[in-house]
């Protein structure tokens, strides 16, 4: 017979933190052996072929074992961490394992559904979740009064008298943690919407169906970004060589650029432009009230001039779908902008970036750039991207040829601004001079739409008042 401890015990598994992930890394363990904690509660830090994801435990209780170290990569639905939910005592605090090794299985244990709850994971809700859901199984019947009912038989006196149903509990809806955040963002109750997906998970498709039942939403695959070195675990081979390990956001950036380069027939174009009249406005724009408080750089009207741009060649903005052999042009604009982090070069997106005004462009900019440099951008912040701003000038480089995240139609490169001699009037004079260069998908735009879009944001760009004159 299960003994209480072994009974009381709940295994919390590594959940799917971000649609369709096999994997994550530990990063960070913020409990130990022995710690209280309570529903909602981070417990660690994960890194995922997306993002650093901080993850809540679903109940309350005390920490009974951390089932990996620091630093170990932990398939999905394994689990990871077991705690005590009877209520008693601590257990004697015992050190989390020294190595990636896994520790000796603890006592099996039934993992219990939490219901009612709602702690956040890094902006989007949580759901106890591994790759596959078990059905949910009914209330349980108390131990003693099985044995009660065991014993009355055994005894000639019948059957002992039925143990008190418990109250009905109201379930929560199935759903995984990206989901629950697009319900939240959409305002949908979770509760009133019928689910599709298996074992009864409410997929997006339904979350988008209770709000627009007649309009079909094509969802954009996950973008991914060249790289730039990112920190890791280096194994020093020999004083000639250092081995450094190919894992999370790295791993998944480098598999995302090799399919896109050998999938996506990629042309690049370039145009050099005078910016000199942007960078006054840019000076201009930091004195506005309006600006107050937001941060003014030339990102921003590169930004509104591809917006611009794209609004003058609509059919720019699209995907390829190979399942269907159909273009998908897309009616809005996730703008994706390329961020340096501690993990590598990642790309979240302004959702929605065509309706939204210089000011409000602006305060997204400074929002995702500042989170994206943190490490705390969410796998949801980086689906759905549909075209996409690199600024290699930061970095002093006058151009190059960018790649395109997978599913999107273009990327722009901005080199670096620079004072350079340039025919201007007549006269040659200084001018402040940058090179553009934009990647494209030749299966979705071909040459002229492609020149186009190019040689409308370097207009703008030369000639900011365009910027109120084609909006």
């Amino acid at each position: 017979m299960t003994t209480m401890t072994e009974a009381s015990v709940r295994e919390f598994k590594m959940p799917d933190v971000g649609e369709g992930l096999t994997e994550a890394e530990i990063l960070k363990w913020y409990v130990q052996v022995g710690d209280t904690v309570t529903d909602g509660q981070v417990v660690c830090e994960v890194e995922t072929a997306k993002a650093a994801v901080e993850l809540p435990i679903p109940y309350d209780g005390v920490v009974r074992e951390l089932r990996f170290a620091e630093g170990t990569t932990v398939d999905v639905g394994t689990s990871i961490i077991a705690v005590d939910v009877s209520g008693g005592a601590a257990p004697e605090p015992t050190p989390a394992p020294a190595s990636a090794a896994p520790a000796e299985p603890a006592p099996a244990a039934e993992e219990a559904e939490p219901q009612g709850r709602t702690p956040v994971l890094v902006g989007y809700g949580v759901a106890a979740s591994s790759t596959k859901r078990r059905p949910r199984k009914g209330p349980e019947v108390p131990v003693a009064a099985v044995a009660q009912a065991v014993q009355a038989e055994l005894n000639g006196h019948g059957a002992a008298p039925a143990a008190p149903a418990p109250a009905p509990v109201k379930e929560r809806p199935l759903a995984k943690p990206p989901v629950r955040k697009l319900a939240k963002d959409l305002g949908v109750d979770l509760a009133l919407v019928t689910p599709s997906g298996p074992d009864g998970i409410i997929t997006r498709e339904d979350v988008h169906a209770a709000v627009a039942p007649a309009e079909p939403v094509v969802e954009a695959p996950v973008p991914a970004q060249a790289a730039a070195p990112a920190p890791a675990v280096a194994v020093q081979d020999s004083a000639r060589e250092t081995r450094i390990p190919v894992k999370g956001v790295r791993k998944a950036t480098a598999q995302a650029m090799i399919g896109s380069a050998f999938t996506a027939p990629h042309v690049t174009e370039f145009v050099t432009v005078d910016v000199t009249r942007t960078m006054k406005l840019v000076e201009e724009l930091k004195q506005d009230k309006e600006f107050q408080g937001l941060r003014v750089n030339p990102l921003l009207l590169i930004a509104k001039a591809l917006l611009v741009a794209i609004k003058r060649n609509p059919e720019v903005n699209a995907s390829w779908d190979e399942a269907a052999q159909e273009i998908v042009l897309k009616h809005y604009v996730n703008l994706g902008i390329a961020a340096a982090t501690p993990r590598g070069l990642i790309v979240p997106n302004i959702k929605d970036a065509q309706d939204k005004t210089l000011p409000q462009l602006s305060a997204a900019l400074g929002e995702l750039v500042g989170t994206a440099r943190e490490g705390k951008t969410s796998p949801a912040a980086m689906q759905g991207g549909t075209v996409t701003i690199t600024n290699v000038g930061v970095f002093g480089v006058d151009t190059g040829t960018p790649i395109l995240n997978p599913g999107e139609s273009a990327i722009l490169a901005v080199g670096a601004i620079k004072l350079q001699p340039w025919v201007h009037k007549g006269k040659v004079k200084p001018r402040q001079v940058t090179t553009l260069a934009l990647s494209f998908d030749h299966r979705l735009v071909d040459g002229e739409l492609g020149s186009k879009v190019l040689a409308d944001v370097a207009a703008i760009l030369e000639q900011p008042k365009r910027l109120i004159s084609w909006a």
